[in-house]
């Protein structure tokens, strides 16, 4: 087993500051086990939902957890909508006699749930799988197999293939079902499907409505679906105060490379370096990491319709930083850079590449090897 000892420990002091804490993700991200570092799954203090028993137990969530002491671990608590203002009548007794660890898989239902009943009195900590800080020495195989515990430790490129696959039949077939979204397993395969080609792109719901036969709108409910299950980020635009031409659209990245290959059918590092993908498969997995390393608060694009762009943007610390992914040797200044240093006043901008070597490219300008994301 791979330790996650910062998530744990972050876990543990969340805890300590707030009667609630509350873990989000994808499944099969390891929010279970992550769970069950903090607390043995054997313990009576743990719910799991998925357990038929448990979701009786918890259908009167309020007889059966007022009386306990300690940590209370609840496991897929979206399966129980009534949950959450219990908790805050928990979470408000005098001496805290119970503190709680909520793992749930739709993040803005459960979150928005959440806001609404727990406002400070929650930590919300969002699992996404395996970063290359926790795996420093899987980097190809994280990039290539993606995030998701099981395939990127899986014994070989097949069988981490065969898992993807089979994880994306169960999503459509069972949990978007559970998670409450009704829709055709078959179209919502479709538009997956379409949608990888178009990762890293700005979203065209017209031009992918048409595609698959759908209204603009049923396109973006079904994008709304896979953003809300952690399988898509829409990257919003940063149009703020600027007087050119701005694009205005978002742009759509699956978060998953490890899903994104499978959909493509690429199964090994061979194929994925011919791939004609490669520098949008390589700009996704770098924009993941960089987001799960630094933790911004909101994070953008910037492109301007006569051509400069910057791949992401966010504010750390009051300072706004960019951040342009090259897939090159050797980065050098570009246009796009210039352009975007003025127009958008970067304290730093960093360009992160494959290399080895860290070096400096203009004043503000800093070219760092993919290994050092954590210093940013």
């Amino acid at each position: 087993m791979i330790q996650r000892d910062e998530l744990v420990h972050r876990i543990r002091q969340g805890l300590r500051n707030n009667p609630v804490v509350m873990l989000v993700g994808p499944r099969q991200s390891g929010k279970t086990t992550l769970a069950r570092q903090v607390l043995p799954g054997d313990a009576p203090n743990y719910f799991d939902m998925e357990d038929p028993v448990v979701a009786g137990l918890l259908a009167q969530p309020m007889t059966t957890l007022k009386g306990l002491r300690g940590t209370v671990v609840i496991d897929e608590a979206q399966r129980e909508p009534g949950l959450f203002p219990v908790l805050r009548v928990l979470a408000d007794r005098p001496g805290k006699p119970a503190r709680f660890l909520v793992l749930g898989s739709a993040s803005p239902e459960l979150v928005r749930q959440a806001s609404e009943s727990l406002a400070g009195r929650v930590d919300i900590i969002e699992v996404r799988g395996f970063t290359t800080h926790e795996l420093p020495d899987r980097t190809n195989a994280l990039w290539l197999r993606g995030a998701f515990p099981r395939s990127v430790l899986a014994r070989s490129e097949a069988e981490s293939m065969k898992w993807r696959r089979n994880f994306m039949r169960t999503f459509l077939e069972r949990d978007l079902g559970v998670l409450g979204f009704n829709l055709s397993p078959k179209a919502m395969g479709r538009f997956w499907s379409m949608l990888a080609h178009y990762h890293g792109q700005i979203w065209n719901a017209s031009e992918i409505a048409s595609s698959l036969g759908v209204s603009p709108p049923t396109a973006k409910a079904y994008l709304d679906v896979l953003e809300q299950t952690f399988m898509v980020r829409r990257l919003l635009p940063w149009y703020q105060n600027s007087g050119k031409r701005i694009v205005k659209s978002p742009k759509v990245y699956l978060r998953d490379s490890g899903i994104l290959h499978a959909l493509f059918g690429v199964g090994s590092m061979r194929e994925l370096l011919v791939h004609p993908k490669l520098g949008a498969s390589w700009e996704g997995f770098v924009i993941e990491e960089v987001l799960s390393a630094v933790e911004p608060h909101d994070a953008y694009f910037y492109n301007v319709h006569s051509g400069a762009e910057l791949d992401l943007l966010f504010t750390r610390q009051g300072k706004r930083i960019g951040i342009e992914v090259k897939r090159q040797d050797a980065p050098r200044m570009t246009r796009s850079m210039h352009v975007a240093l003025a127009d958008l006043d970067l304290h730093k901008l960093f360009v992160v590449y494959p290399g080895f070597r860290r070096y400096t490219l203009d004043k503000k300008v800093e070219c760092i090897p993919f290994a050092e994301i954590g210093s940013i």
